[in-house]
């Protein structure tokens, strides 16, 4: 950035007494008016700040620190897509989630602690799988993008869209002890396809979540993906446009390697394309896009009781069956003491229905009521399923029947500190 002399400083008081420092920085800035002037170019590179917005799509060890230093920079408005939950997990290395936050949106979790950093800025949650069907609607209106994610078909998803629709991609990577950043579709360089035009085999591809990964090495990328975005928005040069960045946490090296020039016959960003519209990504790369399982919500609440209020009624001793519907190997595993270890599948099953008949009738009391029977599995989907097999199973002995919402997961969280969380 070119340096201006100093008959082109402007005199900081004029400054603050237009308001301006303190609408486009949230801190205070304490300037000392007989030694500090500010340059103009430094005021307008805040004001492009100020007025930019990037998008960060991933909001966990990648998107964290990405978006804590963009927000401390003063970025006007920051984008947050995330589908997922924060996880006990998680914590380690997606450092804007706290232990309070477990549970909760992982796009609504960062977006909160990111306003309590800087109240000045825009934040805008998007708890939502990006798709095909909005991924153009809700990249178009960011300036910028950040690829924080670590599955293969966000990836094509993100370039090509970005591509379609003329938008600098930072795309950033973390495994194990390494991590990789490099900057797609800016100006006249390459963009993820012309380096893949095809996916690789699905057996060798392993996410984060698979391969492991040291905490600080996403922190390492993550602050790098912001410092690219941020010299992006201001104009400045080197940006690493057709250059890989690789960061080596072993020997704690760092080494750049010249990626191939954009490539004129490539599909999405040549001179002629052939891909025009965004299509079925998780067919393309013959893997699903994420690695979670969706929240279900088959279940009214009434239908459903939380795992402390549960614990209250064991202690109370009162009587109940409890039905644990995973596998035998996950129930070896761990498991409620008591429970009875009836799979989905074997509700089908007349060995099964038998044998959840015969434990319901074991705790009828002296008068005939039936007891209460409440049904878990790991995180609480399955069970809503379950609960409607197993009404259907015991609607002549009659009774309620409930899941336990967020399952073992969330007993662990809740209740046991000290049970197996798998």
């Amino acid at each position: 950035m070119k340096i201006l002399s100093k008959c082109t400083v402007v005199n900081c008081q004029m400054l603050k007494s237009q308001g301006l420092v303190d609408r486009l920085l949230y801190q205070k800035l304490e300037l000392k008016l007989n030694n500090s002037l500010f340059h103009p170019s430094r005021l307008l590179g805040q004001i492009s700040l100020k007025t930019s917005s990037v998008l960060i799509v991933g909001a966990g060890g990648l998107g964290c620190p990405a978006a804590l230093y963009l927000a401390g920079a003063g970025v006007g408005c920051i984008g947050l897509v995330d589908y997922d939950y924060v996880e006990l997990n998680n914590l380690h290395r997606q450092l804007l989630h706290v232990e309070t936050s477990v549970g909760q949106s992982k796009a609504y979790s960062a977006a909160q602690n990111l306003r309590r950093l800087n109240s000045a800025i825009k934040i805008i949650p998007h708890h939502i799988q990006l798709s095909s069907e909005n991924a153009l609607d809700i990249i178009g209106k960011y300036s910028v993008v950040i690829d924080a994610t670590d599955n293969l078909p966000t990836r094509y998803l993100l370039n090509d869209a970005c591509v379609m629709l003329s938008r600098p991609l930072v795309s950033g990577s973390a495994l194990q002890l390494e991590g990789q950043l490099t900057v797609y579709n800016y100006k006249k360089g390459p963009c993820y396809r012309c380096m893949f035009p095809t996916p690789p085999p699905p057996e060798s591809v392993t996410n984060c979540g698979d391969g492991g990964v040291l905490g600080a090495v996403p922190g390492v990328i993550g602050v790098l993906q912001a410092l690219e975005a941020t010299k992006i928005l201001l104009g400045v040069p080197g940006i690493l446009s057709g250059r890989l960045l690789v960061f080596d946490a072993a020997d704690s090296s760092f080494r750049s390697v010249y990626l191939r020039k954009r490539n004129e016959l490539c599909c999405v960003c040549g001179d002629q394309p052939t891909i025009t519209r965004l299509i079925d990504y998780e067919q393309f790369c013959r893997v699903k896009a994420n690695d979670k399982e969706a929240r279900v919500e088959l279940l009214h609440a009434t239908d459903r009781v939380s795992v402390t209020d549960y614990n209250m009624l064991r202690a109370s001793r009162s009587p109940h069956v409890l039905v644990d519907v995973r596998t035998p190997t996950e129930f070896e595993l761990c498991h409620i003491p008591g429970a009875l270890n009836l799979p989905m599948k074997d509700l089908k099953k007349q060995d099964g229905i038998l044998k959840l008949k015969k434990r319901v009738e074991q705790g009828q009391t002296g008068d005939g009521q039936t007891p209460p029977v409440f049904v878990v599995c790991r995180r609480g989907n399955d069970s809503q399923h379950a609960v409607l097999q197993i009404r259907k199973i015991l609607r002549s002995l009659g009774g309620s029947v409930r899941d336990l919402e967020g399952g073992l997961q969330a007993w662990a969280q809740n209740v046991d500190p000290n049970f197996p969380v798998y």
